[in-house]
């Protein structure tokens, strides 16, 4: 008989994550819990400030993602972000902060963040969000939990509906969620406490806000 290939399980290449921020047991607790992500092993890259985290970046031509405090001890705030965005226009980040305000949010996904983690959110929601921008996700979908613990921005290239979501305010973010769940209008006016007629008003302005024809086809999006 010929030769023949030996029967073995091939090892899936490490995903190559930074990890931006400037305390220790928050680097190795975050290390640690995703040492792995859907089944592919995981190298962290760590810095503990903008500039050596931004230097990594540009030496590494290959990470896959960016975790990034936004409160470092060389750039408070959004202005890290946009730093790092500018200068990695392509970087897939999701900012890492302890802050849940809303336009704090919404901010840093104008400026190009891939999403939003709080600090004090649920450990699911951080390995869900690193594991959504592995290579293989063409698509994420809108993640929100706890609150304000967890926000994924949806992108599609070329599409202007995910792009509408960051315009949202924070009632229309909280019906949207409730809609991509499955909820009925009677459903969601139980869990918000909004009027029923209050609800389809909701409703009807999120289909026109994001420019699609029903309810099927928005939820159809995020499958």
């Amino acid at each position: 008989m010929g030769g023949t290939e030996p029967i073995g399980c091939s090892v899936p290449e490490p995903a190559r994550l930074l990890l931006i921020d400037d305390y220790e047991f928050i680097r190795v607790g975050v290390r640690t819990l995703c040492a792995e992500l859907r089944g592919v092993p995981v190298e962290w890259l760590e810095a503990d400030n903008l500039r050596d985290g931004m230097a990594l970046y540009q030496q590494h031509g290959d990470i896959d993602a960016v975790l990034l405090d936004l409160n470092l001890a060389d750039c408070k705030g959004l202005q890290g972000l946009r730093q790092f965005m500018e200068a990695f226009p392509a970087a897939q980040v999701v900012v890492f902060s302890g802050t849940q305000d809303e336009f704090v949010i919404r901010q840093a996904r104008a400026l190009g963040a891939r999403g939003y983690i709080r600090k004090t959110g649920a450990a699911e929601d951080l390995t869900a969000a690193l594991a959504a921008l592995l290579p293989g996700d063409e698509r994420l979908g809108l993640r929100r939990s706890g609150g304000l613990s967890s926000v994924m921005f949806p992108h599609m290239p070329g599409s202007a509906v995910f792009d509408r979501i960051a315009e949202l305010g924070p009632r229309h973010l909280e019906v949207l969620e409730l809609v991509l769940s499955g909820c009925t209008n009677q459903e969601i006016s139980a869990a918000t406490g909004l009027s029923l007629g209050t609800v389809k008003n909701y409703v009807s302005s999120l289909l026109l806000a994001l420019d699609v024809k029903s309810r099927s086809h928005l939820i159809s999006l995020f499958r």
